[in-house]
């Protein structure tokens, strides 16, 4: 039987077991740099698929390999995240989340189960192709500073060191069925600002004997979008917002200080860089200008993702032959964030999309809310579609 036909027998074959792992790793999430039990259960599986997990990378971090014929020819790396959300989940169903406050709501169960069964079709195939392929469950993508920065530290891209990674993502905009992809940028960085004016509060009848951080605050804001709008090439995808405010004074009180909170999004690391430098130099000086201060503090999130041509090219083909060229969709460009980008910033890296969605079922949430969830015929497909590519670019 041709490899393809193979490969693609069991993913069906082992289809019931997919929705099995992704429903147990469903109703029991945990959360980034928590995912001790998730760690535990992977392992397990692995090793009853015939594989030797490595785990205790970057604490909960597990990573095993499929080694082929000549296994030192070339090793090819694929990546699922296993982390879950801070979110409650509202959905009624039979593999509900059984964690107050705790939910897989942007469907890292579906990566890991998915990888999982990957793993075991690879393993029974290894006999029919050449290479090693290098899983790794990753911990951690949902928070900073990134699992995968953490696991690249400890050294899950050497011994053996794979030529190029691939990874896979939900996507509930894409119907079920069809594998989205995209050449060249992708994905945004993601810093976090956080801002806090501080002036001198009073009585609300009597503002000259403050310094109001709420008018300060409010300066502060407007002007740090002129930094978007006006030094921002208009060719440059970038997004500043401010979503939270917070000065506890009252109707007629004058607060001593604002906290603000925003997150700063882009798609290029140099003006990544200016613009940070742009927004704490200019709230430093519209408050000192005003007669109160700002305290400025910058968390450095993720890069931004860089999804490799050619690989993506090679991947989108491999994904043509197995769902067919009319299930291959192209993807737009996307402020969100992903730490798979400390990947790409390290080796030809690429990150395609499952398409998760069926309006008749349904199942259009989008992720990160509360009654996000996938058509579970997506796991039919997922699976195998790793294998292949894997295998595909193993040849290459």
């Amino acid at each position: 039987m041709p490899l393809l036909d193979s490969i693609k027998q069991l993913s069906e074959t082992y289809f019931g077991d997919t929705i099995a792992i992704r429903r147990h790793l469903h109703a029991h999430p945990e959360l980034s740099y928590k995912e001790f039990n998730t760690a535990k259960f992977v392992a397990k599986k692995l090793t009853e698929y015939g594989l030797s997990p490595i785990e205790g990378i970057a604490e909960t971090g597990v990573v095993a390999l499929v080694e082929g014929k000549n296994p030192s020819k070339k090793t090819l790396a694929l990546r699922a995240d296993m982390d879950a959300l801070p979110i409650q989940e509202t959905n009624e169903v039979d593999y509900k989340s059984t964690v107050p406050g705790v939910m897989h709501a942007c469907g890292h169960d579906v990566h890991t189960s998915s990888l999982l069964t990957a793993s075991r079709v690879l393993f029974e195939l290894k006999e029919q192709f050449e290479g090693t392929i290098k899983l790794i469950f990753q911990p951690g993508e949902e928070k900073n500073p990134g699992g995968a920065s953490l696991m690249i530290k400890e050294g899950v891209l050497e011994n053996p060191n794979p030529s190029h990674i691939i990874g896979q993502h939900v996507m509930p905009l894409i119907p079920v069925g069809k594998i989205g992809f995209r050449e060249g940028m992708y994905m945004a960085s993601c810093d976090e600002i956080y801002l806090t004016v501080i002036g001198k509060g009073g009585h609300g009848a009597t503002p000259e004997l403050t310094i109001d951080p709420i008018v300060i605050a409010s300066h502060i804001i407007i002007a740090l979008q002129q930094i978007i709008s006006r030094n921002a090439s208009p060719k440059q995808p970038t997004v500043l917002t401010f979503g939270n405010i917070v000065g506890k004074g009252a109707t007629n009180i004058i607060p001593n200080e604002v906290k603000i909170a925003g997150t700063f999004r882009a798609m290029n690391e140099e003006w990544r860089a200016s613009a940070l430098s742009k927004i704490r130099k200019m709230a430093e000086s519209i408050a000192e200008g005003m007669g109160g201060r700002c305290e400025v503090e910058i968390s450095h999130g993720y890069p931004y993702l860089e999804n490799n041509p050619a690989l993506t090219r090679r991947i989108r083909a491999a994904a043509a032959q197995y769902v067919g060229e009319e299930n291959v969709v192209d993807i737009d460009i996307t402020l969100g964030a992903e730490d798979f980008s400390y990947y790409s910033q390290q080796i030809p890296a690429s990150f395609y999309r499952l398409g998760t969605r069926n309006e008749a079922k349904g199942i259009t949430s989008y992720v990160h809310t509360p009654t996000f969830d996938i058509d579970e015929e997506a796991l039919k497909i997922a699976p195998g579609l790793m294998a292949w590519m894997a295998v595909q670019e193993l040849m290459h």
